[in-house]
């Protein structure tokens, strides 16, 4: 009878860990590995089983996953547009990114295996159509996004990096395919300058070089200036009719959970999603 109710407990102490470990959410670390993790919000009233488009987004510089998800507007943004919102999390204060300040990465192999290998657990976890997918992140986390963008354009759809480019310079071209950018900066940013700023002993790239590298590699011509709210974006698109768009606002170093919404719509206007 010992026995017996010993492996019972045994059991249910089994199913408790295995129940634990899964209950990873917007107050909790979805853990990938021993020292990785994610965190992850549905959209408010989701059923649990309806598929629904992913916002990931990339933190800036000492930031977290929790922070991000204590964001309240950019919580709703999400959570309006129908999307899951999935916060990632560096290992230290910064990405580990090539020419980063003080860093020896020569490539950004572990960083791109670390957001793989969170779509792969995330997807297997929650209701992800991983087909609508627009990776994101402000300042640090902006540079995240162009780094995916280059090397990553098969995962997801769209990207939408804000107020941060390559450290250094830009590689001299990305992995194929050409992919969907709206990329979104302040006019006058003096902690991330369009034109790039020495930080210890590297420094910020430059914004201009970066589109500039983008635009020849997906062969992009200008089509049109447009404005939405305070953003004034010169647009572009190619042959097949991918977008690469250039969006300034009148101000400085600032994130606004609005861009994301506004970079959203516009890759839905255009049927990226």
């Amino acid at each position: 009878m010992n026995f017996l109710k010993q492996i019972v407990l045994t059991s249910l102490a089994l199913v408790a860990s295995a129940t634990t470990a899964l209950a990873c959410g917007a107050d909790t670390n979805c853990q990938i590995g021993d020292d990785r993790y994610y965190r992850i919000a549905m959209p408010q009233g989701h059923d649990g089983k309806s598929p629904v488009g992913v916002i990931v987004f990339s933190h800036g510089y000492q930031g977290s996953a929790a922070g991000i998800m204590r964001n309240k507007a950019l919580r709703k943004v999400a959570s309006d547009l129908g999307v899951a919102l999935i916060a990632t999390k560096s290992v230290g204060s910064g990405w580990d990114l090539p020419n980063a300040p003080h860093g020896n990465q020569k490539d950004a192999s572990a960083e791109l295996a670390y957001y793989d290998a969170v779509i792969k657990d995330a997807s297997s976890k929650f209701a992800l159509d991983t087909k609508r997918m627009m990776a994101t992140g402000f300042s640090a986390g902006g540079m995240m996004a162009w780094t995916l963008a280059c090397a990553r354009s098969d995962t997801y759809a769209a990207f939408a990096p804000m107020a941060g480019t390559f450290w250094l310079k830009p590689p001299q071209s990305c992995k194929t395919p050409v992919t969907n950018i709206i990329y979104i900066h302040g006019k006058t940013d003096r902690t991330v300058p369009l034109t790039g700023r020495v930080i210890g002993n590297t420094r910020q790239g430059n914004v201009y070089d970066t589109l500039s590298m983008y635009k020849k590699f997906g062969n992009f011509k200008e089509v049109a200036e447009t404005r939405s709210g305070n953003l004034t974006c010169k647009n572009s698109t190619n042959a097949r009719g991918k977008i690469l768009n250039f969006c300034l606002f009148p101000g400085r170093h600032k994130f606004s959970s609005k861009y994301v919404k506004f970079a959203w719509e516009v890759f839905a206007a255009k049927g990226v999603f």
